[in-house]
């Protein structure tokens, strides 16, 4: 009876298989939490397509700096202050504080980023081309020193860079991908904010909003 039970159970089933119910028994689902939850711990941040959609409410909060109720355009966020270890200068402290008065662009990035490996290069000769005309702060996410030394190195990077091994600023700044990049004015309001590799046109447009508003 029970083999005939079973039968009858696979012919009732609509894709003539097993019969409709859970689709995943709650082992299942305890054991997938459980691996999605060593992942994060893993993984602090993430990279490529999944990054740009976990970090989508951030662009928006960002971006919606337009008109609210009767047209009044809303103030741009004031960037979270930060103090870092510096990567090239043991010892030193990098800090918001330091640039008071002066815009400036802040890029977050790691050696182990691979939309950083197309970015770092044209952000470095960037920065190389402004002649001084332009801060560039980079801060290191979740890395180890030896490979973000090695990879700033590789990719000529000049500006100063800050170690942010326990994402005190990324966790202030809401990043949650890399890379990101947020453009500055003299005020140290957020003008700007690049979700994923910048581009020159992105540059282009972040350095004239913060001249604009400075």
């Amino acid at each position: 009876m029970r083999a005939g039970n079973d039968a009858a159970a696979r012919q009732a089933a609509p894709d003539g298989g097993r019969p409709e119910g859970p689709a995943r028994p709650a082992g299942g689902l305890a054991r997938a939490g459980r691996q999605a939850g060593r992942l994060v711990r893993r993984h602090k941040l993430i990279t490529g397509s999944v990054a740009l959609f976990a970090a989508a409410a951030i662009a928006v909060s960002l971006a919606t700096s337009g008109s609210g109720s009767g047209g009044s355009k809303r103030p741009d966020p004031v960037a979270p202050g930060f103090t870092l270890d510096s990567l090239t200068a043991p010892g030193q402290h990098l800090t918001l504080s330091h640039y008071q008065g002066k815009p400036l662009i802040v890029n977050f990035w790691a050696s182990w980023c691979e939309p950083c490996q197309q970015e770092t290069p044209l952000l470095a000769s960037w920065y190389t081309s402004q002649r001084g005309h332009v801060i560039v702060v980079g801060l290191d996410e979740n890395d180890t020193t030896s490979s973000a030394l090695a990879f700033a190195k590789a990719k000529g990077v000049k500006y100063p860079i800050g170690v942010d091994p326990q994402l005190a600023a990324a966790n202030a700044y809401g990043v949650t991908g890399l890379p990101q990049t947020f453009f500055l004015n003299a005020q140290h309001r957020i003008v700007d904010h690049v979700l994923g590799a910048v581009t020159q046109a992105s540059l282009d447009k972040g350095l004239r909003l913060m001249q604009a508003s400075s």
